[in-house]
């Protein structure tokens, strides 16, 4: 089902499709049925995970976990809607999960998903958080049913900054589950003796230890990237809410790898830096290839905007309830599979066929971008009707040419 614009009260139809009354309807009878579970619909996205999984030439595969607001506030038929901060921030509140290629960085499908309305929690997992969890407590529960979905590869969950969170880094690691995270500064034990992030990374600066490792892109330029690694122990104390108040709790030393990596322009000034903490050793992996993982989180975020105000313009759907949106955002997640699927394909017949799509859409891109995400989506959709409409066969084509002539002001050839 192809989202139209942001103004139609109905989807767009296929031209073999009779009303659109009566695909909104049937649409509106789907989205609502209680027997269509979260589920069901999340397994054919498990299913183009696993088999994307068989394909890959890595021992690894990347979840990324983030959460994004869905900002209904201008949508008074919906009375499930939630307020997320502030008076006027009103919504719904979405967490994911995206599978990427741990080899080449590829999304390959989002594998878990929760959203919050006002007082209920719809979710594809099997075991659901509570509504009331914070995020990252949402993160542990998917980790745990990953090691369920049969990939057959060593997960390593990837997380922003905002799971810096040493008590949780410490659970995680008991637990078994391999984890990449974004840090800020810190004091760890480094070398038998205390020391900050920050020094460290002077440290290793002032040594010349930092690795050029090629070119990266940062804010659309190419630049100098260098990465730099050592291993640190998380010694400290972590705080706990413990019988309803926040204590220092002191847990075991935890040994990380610190990945360091930073962006340069031509002149070598510093434009970005990140520390990464991850508990993956595997001497296979370098700390170059540590910093492509953390790179690749990003995606998730494109995902959200090829959701949003990119594709499927999530923000503006007319469904009534947190239910039905949670089904037709499944639904829709289908598509952004489809896209990806042809968006990564590099052989000679894919490329020949993106242009096709892309084309139709009518979207611009930069200059030597063969096609984007968007672009296939929304070409593919034309593409789609005009598939349907040249193979219906109570449509008279030779009728609509002579119609489309007639209607020109000039003699154009059809």
């Amino acid at each position: 089902m192809k989202s139209a614009n942001r103004n139609a009260a109905g989807p767009a139809l296929l031209a073999g499709e009779s009303q659109a009354a009566s695909a909104t309807q049937a649409a509106w009878r789907f989205l609502n049925n209680e027997n269509v579970s979260l589920i069901d619909l999340a397994e054919p996205l498990r299913q183009a995970g696993r088999d994307a999984c068989q394909r890959s030439q890595s021992d690894y595969v990347l979840l990324a976990h983030d959460w994004c607001k869905l900002d209904y506030k201008n949508h008074s038929s919906k009375t499930d809607l939630r307020q997320i901060t502030h008076d006027t921030d009103i919504g719904y509140d979405m967490t994911s999960a995206l599978l990427v290629d741990a080899d080449n960085g590829k999304p390959l499908a989002p594998m878990q998903m929760h959203l919050k309305t006002a007082d209920t929690l719809h979710s594809t997992a099997s075991a659901p958080p509570d509504i009331d969890a914070h995020h990252l407590d949402q993160v542990a529960p998917t980790m745990e049913e990953a090691e369920k979905w049969d990939l057959q590869r060593k997960v390593v969950n990837i997380i922003d900054r905002e799971a810096d969170s040493l008590g949780r880094l410490r659970t995680w690691a008991a637990d078994g589950h391999l984890f990449l995270v974004r840090c800020d500064d810190r004091r760890v034990l480094w070398n038998a003796e205390s020391r900050l992030f920050s020094e460290i990374v002077e440290h290793f600066d002032s040594q010349v230890l930092f690795e050029p490792v090629g070119k990266a892109k940062y804010h659309g330029k190419v630049v100098a990237q260098e990465v730099a690694e050592t291993e640190i122990v998380l010694h400290r104390s972590h705080s706990a809410m413990i019988d309803g108040e926040k204590k220092q709790v002191s847990g075991k030393p935890l040994s990380m790898r610190l990945v360091m990596t930073r962006m340069l322009d031509e002149e070598g000034y510093i434009l970005a830096e990140w520390t990464l903490l991850t508990n993956v050793f595997d001497q296979q992996i370098s700390a170059y290839q540590v910093a492509r993982w953390y790179y690749w989180r990003w995606l998730i975020e494109t995902f959200f905007k090829l959701q949003k105000s990119h594709g499927q313009e999530l923000e503006h759907w007319q469904q009534e309830c947190g239910a039905a949106i949670a089904r037709r955002i499944l639904v829709a997640s289908m598509a952004c599979v489809v896209v990806w699927s042809l968006q990564h394909d590099d052989s000679s017949e894919a490329v020949a066929t993106k242009n096709v799509p892309v084309r139709l859409s009518g979207r611009q891109m930069k200059y030597g971008c063969v096609s984007t995400a968007p672009a296939l989506l929304a070409g593919y959709m034309i593409l789609l009707s005009i598939n349907d409409l040249l193979t219906e066969t109570d449509i008279d084509i030779g009728q609509l040419k002579r119609i489309a002539k007639d209607a020109m002001p000039f003699n154009i050839p059809i």
